[in-house]
């Protein structure tokens, strides 16, 4: 295996675990807290289509969710209350805050793309992370994590920012560029400097582990 391909499996195996999160929510059962009604019947039917959890799971996340802030979070959704927690809780929580992207995470899978999640929020990004997200949508967040500026590519600076964070800045600035000038040009199919959905796509295929690293059991 030459020099270059040896660099894209480093970096492919790092990129893999990076955003590998702590498994704290699982386990337990969900409290019905005296058989009060969180959620409508039609509620749960509706989450149940947008993620890959059943009622027991959604009830259990409910709760990790409102856990972070029992007095902004109440316990009945039925008229789907406008709440929002910040950042600085969800970013705090046990399966983030060791995380070197815990904030590119927090504003990815946030409406408001600033980190600060609606319910609605909290289960979409345990959903991704679950074990039944398949891993087209798997690839498709994480190249959504890693696209610091939001173009829809993985530039060089978004290498750079993501290799940075992986190894907490302890390479040279021109250890990083090499690196990631070398992914580039092995990993970028239609050579255009950039790494496109595809590419991205392409590359995870390279990496065996990368379904049971970007995945929270519940």
């Amino acid at each position: 295996m030459s020099h270059c391909s040896l660099l894209c499996q480093f970096f492919i195996s790092e990129i893999s675990a990076g955003i590998r999160l702590q498994c704290t929510v699982c386990h337990g059962t969900a409290r019905m807290g005296n058989k009060q009604t969180i959620f409508t019947s039609q509620q749960l039917d509706a989450y149940q289509d947008c993620t890959y959890f059943t009622r027991k799971e959604i009830l259990r996340l409910f709760h990790r969710y409102r856990d972070l802030a029992p007095q902004l979070v109440p316990l009945d959704y039925t008229n789907e209350p406008d709440v929002r927690l910040p950042y600085e809780l969800i970013g705090s929580m046990p399966e983030l805050k060791d995380n070197p992207f815990r904030q590119r995470i927090a504003e990815v899978f946030s409406e408001d793309g600033q980190g600060n999640m609606t319910l609605d929020d909290f289960l979409d990004m345990f959903s991704v992370m679950s074990e039944m997200a398949p891993r087209d949508l798997k690839a498709y967040y994480a190249f959504k994590i890693y696209d610091f500026n939001n173009d829809d590519f993985i530039c060089k600076s978004d290498l750079e920012k993501t290799l940075n964070k992986l190894t907490r800045n302890e390479l040279t600035e021109d250890e990083v560029r090499m690196v990631c000038e070398k992914v580039i040009d092995e990993a970028d199919l239609d050579n255009d400097g950039r790494l496109s959905l595809e590419d991205f796509q392409h590359m995870i295929l390279r990496a065996p582990d990368f379904l049971s690293t970007f995945h929270i059991r519940i």
